[in-house]
């Protein structure tokens, strides 16, 4: 009778796993690595997005958006000041204010019925291309 064989890979088995793993790798990694900064623009964009419709609420309960001086804090906590916020809801139009991926709050500016929320995106200044360009959100 035979002794029972113990299976196993060869050293030529496992070699070409290792390629194929070397190659996927190597194929695979620089995507994943050159992304974190288009990541963070999508989330920006998306956390605009979100301010922009809370400041609709705002004007829509209101009559106008928050002034430049009363800023985003609007949304969270009733503004004092002019123009006065005369049906601000009680709950707020946000939980809270969120900051911007690289750890910046968001720029707000009013004037004459129009608003821009904006980020200065990676580079953290004005202007720029790419993933370094302004991330904003404009309303006429």
């Amino acid at each position: 009778m035979n002794a029972s064989r113990i299976g196993g890979f060869t050293l030529i088995e496992i070699m070409v796993v290792v390629v194929i793993l070397g190659v996927l790798g190597a194929l695979i990694i620089p995507n994943i690595i050159g992304r974190p900064d288009e990541a963070r623009v999508t989330a920006a964009r998306s956390d605009i997005q979100q301010i922009g419709n809370a400041l609709e609420l705002y004007r829509l309960d209101n009559g106008q958006y928050p002034s430049s001086d009363q800023g985003l804090d609007a949304l969270v906590e009733e503004p004092a000041g002019y123009p006065e916020a005369r049906n601000w809801s009680p709950d707020g139009y946000l939980k809270r204010l969120p900051v911007d991926p690289w750890g910046e709050p968001y720029l707000y500016f009013s004037e004459d019925r129009s608003i821009e929320v904006y980020s200065f995106g990676v580079d953290r200044k004005e202007g720029g291309e790419g993933v370094n360009a302004d991330i904003r959100l404009s309303e006429l």
